[in-house]
């Protein structure tokens, strides 16, 4: 990912789990993403200044991160949820 948002259809974008305990909660579509942001719509709505545990899978490779909500941005109808994303670390490989 470079500084640059990519949005959905020009580049693959990042699945985004959200971590709590030992389970992972998919609650998150992303939009567009970088390496420290991450846009997504979201049934939820998370409170600004909030931090998540996430696990990010990528083209291939998976990372632990913490998630902290920026704010909520109205788009075309959709509500999107900007991330900052820090602490980001490899987990392991994905798989297949």
């Amino acid at each position: 990912m470079s500084g640059q948002l990519a949005l959905r259809g020009e580049a693959s974008t990042p699945r985004l789990l959200v971590l709590d305990g030992d389970t992972l909660h998919e609650v998150f579509d992303v939009v567009a993403s970088t390496d420290v942001l991450i846009r997504a719509r979201s049934a939820l709505l998370f409170e600004v200044g909030e931090e998540l545990h996430v696990r990010i899978e990528h083209d291939g490779s998976v990372w632990g991160a913490t998630a902290r909500v920026l704010g909520h941005v109205a788009t075309e109808g959709d509500r999107v949820t900007e991330l900052e994303i820090s602490d980001r670390h490899p987990i392991r490989p994905a798989a297949g």
